[in-house]
């Protein structure tokens, strides 16, 4: 289970290709110490201060509380105020294994014959109801975004081009540390009808011949943050109600027009807490396809974690070979 290519994030991708590429029970986002030594058990400390030196954490049992994304080679462990890269990939252990399919030679099982050992060290898992109940929230949906405390043994890889605290080895194309899971201190469940629960946007379905180009940042979710801070702010009250206007005044700010009334959308595909539009200006070859959604993990950062805003997660330009 361990690689050690380079991963890139590829900001063209055409047709045929590889696609690309998280309280215990309530809404708010605490402020947790940033380190906890525990004399009986794991060492509870903060996603990014783990992130920040995960050499210094290597072996070590620890606690961490963030926001977990699943899906189509990603199983990964978040928290929006810290950088994104390098990640920090996930794993069952004991005889379970999450199923998450990735590059490469990783099957889609859900049991393993003994226990998982990782670099020597055996690592077991306790399968109760909480974990039972974290297995299911991930697997809700074809992506899913789930917040939880979990415990488990940390792994830090192999630093990656002598960069500082760059280390990875472990998951997809080698991209990451490793927290091998012990054990779900808690997990918070999915209840609302609005939010949006999955873990990335949707991305444009091309023929043959045609690409498309990502025009905003994926992988920051602190932007999705601040437009909640807005909103809450009454800067941007019309964010709450209206998610048209978000994808054509978003699209605006990534084309750097002026006149966002200019952005004709078309409304092509909707599920819970999400909206997926399309453009295609008169006399241009190509088009555009805006994902706008109210995410899960804005309820915790949210005024009120029952008002969260339409925020833009996916916009892209798509053009095709014969125009």
């Amino acid at each position: 289970m361990k690689f050690r290519l380079p991963v890139f994030l590829t900001l063209l991708v055409f047709a045929g290709g590889t696609a690309m590429v998280h309280h215990a029970f309530k809404r708010t986002v605490t402020n947790q110490p940033a380190e906890v030594q525990s004399t009986d058990g794991p060492l509870k400390i903060s996603l990014c201060k783990l992130r920040s030196d995960p050499k210094a954490y290597n072996h070590k049992l620890i606690e961490v509380t963030g926001f977990v994304s699943h899906g189509f080679e990603d199983f990964t462990l978040f928290d929006p105020n810290c950088e994104s890269w390098p990640e920090v990939w996930l794993e069952y252990g004991g005889t379970a294994k999450s199923g998450t399919m990735y590059c490469c030679g990783v099957t889609a099982e859900r049991t393993r014959p003994q226990s998982l050992v990782v670099e020597g060290i055996s690592v077991e898992l306790v399968q109760d109801d909480r974990f039972k109940q974290f297995d299911k929230l991930i697997w809700s949906g074809r992506d899913s975004i789930v917040h939880a405390t979990i415990a488990g043994r940390f792994f830090s890889g192999e630093q990656v081009n002598n960069e500082v605290n760059s280390f990875g080895g472990y998951g997809h194309m080698g991209c990451c540390s490793l927290l091998a899971i012990e054990q779900i201190v808690s997990v918070d469940p999915h209840e609302s009808t609005e939010l949006d629960y999955g873990a990335w946007p949707d991305q444009p379905n091309l023929r043959d011949n045609c690409g498309y180009e990502i025009l905003n940042e994926v992988s920051n979710r602190s932007v999705l943050i601040k437009a909640q801070e807005r909103a809450d702010l009454g800067k941007e009250e019309w964010t709450f109600s209206d998610p048209q206007r978000v994808a054509s005044e978003g699209l605006a700010r990534l084309l750097k027009l002026r006149d966002p009334s200019t952005i004709a959308l078309t409304q092509t595909g909707q599920r819970q807490g999400r909206f997926i539009y399309w453009w295609r200006p008169r006399d241009a070859s190509a088009h555009y396809m805006v994902v706008v959604s109210r995410p899960y993990m804005l309820s915790f950062y949210a005024k009120d974690s029952k008002r969260v805003a339409w925020v833009l997660i996916g916009a892209y330009k798509m053009s095709c070979g014969n125009g």
